[in-house]
């Protein structure tokens, strides 16, 4: 069970990721708060394994409780103010995941789960700013090395469709899709969704 603590001012949108991360089998939010002191002091005395928190809160912002916390906990960003110097600072600090706040319920999970696995999940209205960024170390940016089910499989992860919503478009099992991603990271080089995108927009796969 992957424990959640969610940083968010807005009543209606803190409530609204209660629901949906608590609708989840293998997601508990053990607390939520509304305001950046509260989000580390919690944070410290629950030790959940992913902080879901927002850019723009009382007390402290979601910058300075990403910079607190980042070192001990995975932390995911979810923002309206999805700029680029946002981008940057979130990832540098140390955030496991940068996702906007009109995210799919389904994103919103995946990206908890990315960062309890130590994993970097990003919006896909924002991965063109990471890959501007930075280079991702990925082996190679011809189509050709994958099938055409793995391919449609990175389409999906492109749209940021998660595990499940991929499963039920292509009317396969989670577990193919998995097996599906597992292959594609070993052929191209890649270690985690963010990079198969960035291979994706390089080998046209996906149009930037």
């Amino acid at each position: 069970m992957i424990s959640v603590l969610i940083a968010e001012d807005q009543d209606m949108v803190r409530a609204g990721f209660r629901l949906i991360l608590e609708s989840q089998p293998d997601i508990s939010v053990v607390a939520d708060v509304a305001d950046g002191v509260s989000a580390v002091q919690q944070a410290r005395a629950l030790e959940p394994q992913v902080c879901l928190v927002d850019v723009r809160m009382p007390g402290l912002d979601g910058l300075e409780v990403t910079r607190q916390l980042a070192p001990h906990t995975r932390v995911v960003v979810v923002t309206t103010f999805d700029s680029d110097e946002v981008l940057n600072k979130a990832l540098d600090l140390g955030a496991c995941g940068f996702l906007t706040k009109d995210a799919s319920p389904g994103l919103l999970a995946e990206a908890v789960r990315s960062a309890a696995r130590g994993d970097v999940l990003v919006s896909p209205q924002v991965v063109l700013r990471v890959l501007r960024r930075s280079t991702p170390p990925v082996a190679s940016a011809d189509a050709h090395v994958l099938s055409e089910r793995e391919l449609e499989v990175v389409r999906h992860v492109a749209k940021g469709l998660s595990n499940n919503e991929i499963a039920a478009s292509l009317k396969v099992s989670v577990s193919s899709v998995k097996a599906y991603l597992a292959s594609v990271q070993t052929k191209v080089g890649a270690r985690n969704r963010v990079e198969i995108v960035a291979w994706a927009f390089r080998a046209h796969v996906v149009a930037g």
